[in-house]
């Protein structure tokens, strides 16, 4: 049954290209408020469903409902700069873009970047770059933000880095959050809903649930499950209003 927070769902959805399932009676209902990570293996269709979701690949089979003018905030893997083309941060983040200054500047305050925003996109870092991007996804002032491995490129400490960003402005914002992940240890501690997918889904609870779930033990072994299970154990006793202990500073 469709929740009244409901923000978006997918009611049995499945795509087939080339004779080929990539998605198979998928059912997801983000709510408000929600932070919602989708993890699996590569080809397992996470980005395919991301990709449903916001309208930019119709499914085979299904439905999909969005809450009447729900805003949607999109931050893709990665994006394509090209060199000989001259953009600083702001012009990027700007373009095509409407806003306000206020809202403009509070964007570029809460993502860090406003000691770059002047600077040419070819010279940021990986973590720069990935701030920008974050910041441009922000910019419509989202109920809903999504995110395609928002940290994929970054070492160990600009992943976290990045999520303790992230958790701040969904506290702050109070919006809801879908995002797809590889980071397995840190989507654990920052998510409060886990779905396992591989073409289906394998399994779905939140964090602490999942690591005992026998789908998510066969999809990522007995060591991976048993290690997010410490993690997580040892994780909760700590007080995460400041995690100077095991975020340190930010190097990107």
């Amino acid at each position: 049954m469709k929740s009244i927070n409901a923000l978006i769902s997918a009611k049995n959805i499945s795509v087939i290209k080339n004779q080929k399932s990539i998605l198979k009676n998928i059912d997801i209902q983000i709510n408000k408020n929600d932070f919602v990570s989708i993890i699996g293996p590569n080809g397992a269709g996470k980005t395919m469903l991301l990709k449903c979701l916001m309208g930019f690949y119709k499914p085979e089979f299904g439905e999909i409902n969005k809450k009447e003018g729900l805003k949607i905030g999109y931050m893709p893997q990665s994006i394509k700069v090209i060199n000989t083309i001259p953009i600083n941060v702001k012009s990027f983040i700007t373009v095509r873009k409407k806003f306000d200054k206020i809202s403009f500047q509070q964007v570029i305050l809460e993502t860090q970047i406003d000691k770059i925003i002047d600077k040419q996109l070819s010279i940021l870092s990986g973590g720069e770059m990935q701030r920008v991007l974050l910041a441009r996804s922000l910019l419509n002032n989202p109920d809903l933000l999504i995110l395609d491995e928002p940290a994929q490129n970054l070492d160990i400490s600009g992943q976290m880095n990045f999520y303790k960003l992230l958790q701040s402005i969904y506290k702050k914002r109070n919006l809801s959050i879908l995002m797809v992940s590889h980071d397995l240890h840190l989507v654990m501690v920052s998510t409060k809903r886990v779905l396992c997918l591989s073409n289906h889904i394998c399994c779905s609870g939140k964090p602490q649930q999942i690591t005992k779930d026998p789908e998510f033990i066969s999809m990522f072994g007995k060591d991976m499950a048993n290690m997010m299970a410490v993690y997580q154990h040892s994780d909760s006793r700590h007080n995460h209003n400041n995690q100077n202990f095991i975020i340190g500073e930010e190097n990107n």
